[in-house]
């Protein structure tokens, strides 16, 4: 499902009540939508996300964004090591080489349309 107003949705399907159910991930509140058809899912999705901003704006709080840019990576010292020499090989630096390849890698499966429904076991 394509991001809606910057929103990236997780979706899952629950056999107990024949549904789809789906959160806006990213954020550390909660904002829940469901579906009984993959084709009612975006619109679900996006009346959940202009609900969630219109309560936000009714309590005068500014609603969470997702995706500051900002991403912290922890590794092992040798993988480290190991990034930055691909990175000196591209003549780039450790940031500028992760951010292009993951863009790269990121691109290639979202072309590959690999989005994946979950089902969660009970």
């Amino acid at each position: 499902m394509k991001p809606y107003k910057g929103y990236v949705a997780e979706i899952w399907y629950e056999e107990d009540d024949a549904a789809f159910h789906g959160i806006v991930h990213g954020i550390r509140d909660t904002v829940h939508f469901e579906a009984h058809s993959a084709e009612d899912l975006p619109q679900a999705f996006h009346d959940s996300v202009d609900d969630y901003l219109a309560f936000c704006k009714e309590r005068g709080v500014d609603p969470q964004k997702p995706y500051s840019g900002k991403l912290a990576l922890r590794t092992t010292p040798e993988i480290h090591a190991l990034l930055g020499r691909a990175a000196a090989s591209d003549g780039k630096s450790i940031n500028q080489w992760v951010s292009d390849t993951l863009a790269e890698v990121a691109q290639k499966r979202v072309d590959e349309g690999s989005t994946k429904v979950k089902t969660r076991a009970h």
